[in-house]
């Protein structure tokens, strides 16, 4: 039997993104409740305008801010009066090289992908212990497990996550609340597209990048059957995990890889102006 979503208050952060929107529907067409939270309000509000069912609402907040989180905490407690599911799908990354990037920026990539969610889940347990059957569920990276030599600080921050949350979920299990992690590999959403246009990390285009729709539903499904961990790709779990068994080997398997991983970047960026989203200057269309 599935997760019985109707009249559950379901919060997702990065709401306006390319998987947490896609969540936001599919989980809106079982009949929840949702609440986006994203800095970006026009694009949090254009998914709520799509949301099958009535009642979702945006909530504006920087949530490496805790004032904000704080405050984004007590809008959704006088709207709802506590939280079903609380979704982490918030981060960015940057393609600037680990020896040229300033420290600032390296910082700001560890609070947003670390630091942020961490944060907001502490603060919400309050509210997700006034639901009957609390959920967490945290989107992380394939990069937590497989190093990505041109963006360590996403790969740090997605380490961090994962272990995080395993040992919270270790945790909070005997207290009520099921916590479980998305690890997806390269997904076609807005983060990546920028990416690929600043020349960042060309190994994860060894296949055409996945669909935010095939995140989604893995996500979903671990409503309908909780797990600490699932991949949208298993087969491309095994292998990562397969190699990470001997890291030592990792200087002579990635090159193999390289070529591929160029052509299959380069293909991307192609189809990505067929489809209209970049423009001839190269520039992402938002």
């Amino acid at each position: 039997m599935g997760y019985e979503a109707a009249g559950k208050v379901v919060v997702v952060t990065g709401g306006g993104g390319g998987i947490g929107g896609e969540f936001a529907h599919q989980v809106a067409a079982r009949g929840a409740t949702l609440v986006l939270v994203d800095l970006r309000t026009d694009a949090a509000a254009a998914t709520v305008a799509e949301l099958p069912g009535e009642g979702h609402s945006v909530v504006t907040g920087d949530l490496t801010s805790r004032a904000d989180v704080e405050r984004v905490l007590d809008e959704i407690q006088a709207a709802h009066g506590r939280i079903d599911v609380l979704v982490n799908s918030m981060g960015m990354t940057s393609a600037e090289r680990f020896d040229e990037r300033s420290v600032e920026s390296i910082d700001r990539e560890l609070t947003v992908n670390l630091n942020a969610p961490l944060m907001l889940t502490r603060l919400a347990i309050p509210l997700l212990r006034a639901a009957p059957d609390p959920r967490v569920i945290t989107v992380v990276s394939l990069g937590a497990i497989f190093p990505l030599g041109e963006t360590p600080i996403y790969t740090a921050s997605k380490y961090g996550l994962r272990g995080a949350m395993l040992s919270i979920a270790l945790d909070l299990r005997d207290k009520g609340i099921t916590v479980s992690s998305v690890l997806p590999s390269a997904t076609d959403t807005r983060m990546l597209r920028q990416e690929a246009l600043d020349g960042g990390n060309a190994f994860q285009f060894q296949d055409p990048p996945q669909t935010p729709e095939r995140v989604a539903r893995c996500m979903v499904k671990l409503l309908d059957k909780p797990r600490l961990e699932a991949y949208p790709k298993p087969s491309e779990s095994w292998l990562v995990r397969t190699v990470m068994v001997s890291p030592n080997i990792l200087p002579r398997v990635m090159p193999l890889f390289r070529g591929k991983g160029e052509r299959g970047q380069a293909k991307y960026i192609r189809e990505l102006r067929d489809r209209g989203l970049v423009t001839e200057d190269g520039e992402l269309v938002e």
